[in-house]
């Protein structure tokens, strides 16, 4: 059994697009995510059509790296906590099919290369019946967490 998703990224409702991992691999990982109709962001997007804003789609993906790299970091000996997730470049985003309130969809993320601390990723969305959403190139650094400015 894997780990629930907030004993290994920092991310919490309601800014949380991951519900679990489905299967993890050296090089990938997978995991699922339910959109459901009662999403904050369904209200503005759009009250009378509601359609899953692309930008969470990809953040979705996103999340399911991190997930990636903090399961990654676990295996080189690191506690959960010791790191977050820190975007350093998106790129090549392609969206091919809406996500509807209700729809269930596997985030798949592959490693591609490993360099200067930065992991780049490739990351992808399909339904549960296949239907691909997205595709996205994506890089980021994992760092120790740092305390906020007090101001």
């Amino acid at each position: 059994m894997f780990p629930a998703v907030t004993e290994l990224i920092p991310h919490r409702p309601p800014f949380l697009f991951v519900d679990e991992i489905v299967s993890e691999s050296a090089d990938g990982l997978i995991a699922r995510r339910t959109w459901r109709a009662d999403e904050f962001f369904y209200q503005g997007h759009y009250p009378d059509a509601p359609i899953t804003p692309g930008v969470l789609l990809c953040e979705s993906v996103f999340q399911t790296g991190a997930l990636f790299m903090a399961r990654q970091a676990m295996a080189a000996g690191a506690k959960p906590g010791e790191g977050v997730p820190l975007m350093a470049k998106i790129s090549d985003v392609r969206f091919r099919s809406p996500v509807y309130p209700g729809d269930a969809t596997l985030i798949e993320v592959k490693k591609k290369d490993v360099a200067a601390g930065f992991t780049m990723m490739s990351g992808s969305i399909k339904k549960a019946d296949g239907t691909r959403i997205l595709s996205v190139d994506f890089t980021v650094a994992w760092k120790p967490p740092e305390k906020p400015v007090q101001q």
